[in-house]
């Protein structure tokens, strides 16, 4: 192993000590930045980089167009294909640049304006690649998916009547008030005030924010926490808000699961929690929220973020001007 190979690979434990005590990311988060200066490591061998001072702008354009296009990657038992996507380089050179901005901050590597923080140096490395509009529901469908829970076509053996009013009140739930994955399954009964219709939780960055949600999904809580979840908890004490049949925390992977089969059911679209996410910023800008509200509520801490958004709000305009107006075809041709 390379000199410098080895002295980056000496800071990995305090690195991912900081990302979770500092920064506060989830351990998905942190296993994924950590994953991510694998290739680092590897080109640090390959050249035989013996101190990281020397990963500097020239190193960075080797190591952008080697992952570009000489990487090998596996992609199962026998086949492989060589070179990143675009995402994934993005991917991995914020992983590079967040970990040298640890390691200057520890005084490891001298100050470099290519690392601080802002820095146009670093940014302009990074390949341009098209923003894909987030996928999203239309407002008929996601009435059709919300139903789901209380049809017995087509899902087999019935579920159980508390089964079904958990996920009814998930669904409604994930749909009113845009929650991501991660903060619905992390809410504990405390976190949901039914009277005011406020979800308070903890997103991104250990931020606290609340968010509000309509009257359907506030009947549809209130009727599984006094009906369902009491069944669900039976002697096991818990403070978690949904449970699974065995009184636990219900998982993030269970409630993705259980969204995606309702989703096949109802409207055959594979639909994960994030496209109702999508689905309630898009369906309120077009019910015409303002950006900032929308920012708020989602836990964005730029209103970049948020702006896709109104780009797809166009997009379904177009299409439904399109579909609508007697002279819109004329108009397009």
């Amino acid at each position: 192993m390379s000199a410098g190979a080895a002295q980056a690979r000496e800071h990995l434990e305090g690195y991912r000590e900081h990302l979770t005590g500092e920064r506060n990311l989830s351990e998905f988060t942190v296993r994924n930045y950590l994953d991510d200066l694998n290739p680092l490591f590897e080109l640090l061998e390959q050249q035989g980089i013996e101190s990281l001072d020397r990963v500097d702008r020239g190193f960075l354009r080797r190591y952008i167009s080697w992952l570009m296009s000489g990487r090998r990657i596996r992609e199962g038992r026998a086949r492989t294909r060589t070179g990143h996507e675009r995402a994934s380089v993005i991917r991995h050179l914020v992983a590079l640049r967040s970990f040298f901005r640890y390691l200057m901050a520890r005084g490891v590597v001298p100050a470099d304006p290519l690392w601080k923080r802002g820095s146009r140096q670093s940014r302009s490395l990074i390949p341009k690649t098209e923003r894909l509009l987030p996928r999203v529901v239309d407002q008929e469908a996601v009435e059709q998916l919300l139903s789901a829970p209380d049809a017995t076509e087509g899902m087999g053996k019935p579920k159980p009547p508390e089964i079904q009013m958990r996920d009814r009140a998930i669904l409604e739930l994930l749909y009113a008030t845009g929650l991501r994955v991660s903060e619905l399954s992390g809410l504990d009964l405390g976190d949901v005030d039914l009277r005011r219709r406020v979800v308070r939780t903890v997103g991104k960055g250990s931020k606290e924010r609340e968010v509000v949600m309509g009257r359907p999904a506030q009947e549809a809580v209130e009727r599984y926490v006094k009906e369902a979840r009491p069944r669900l908890e039976g002697g096991r004490r818990t403070d978690a808000l949904f449970l699974n049949k065995s009184g636990g925390r219900l998982t993030k992977r269970s409630v993705q699961e259980m969204v995606k089969r309702y989703g096949l059911m109802s409207i055959d679209t594979k639909v994960h929690p994030h496209m109702l996410r999508h689905s309630f910023a898009t369906h309120m800008l077009d019910g015409g929220a303002d950006l900032r509200i929308v920012q708020e509520l989602l836990g964005h801490s730029s209103p970049a973020t948020t702006q896709i958004y109104t780009h797809v709000s166009l997009a379904n305009s177009r299409k439904v001007y399109l579909q609508a107006h007697p002279r819109a075809r004329k108009d397009a041709d």
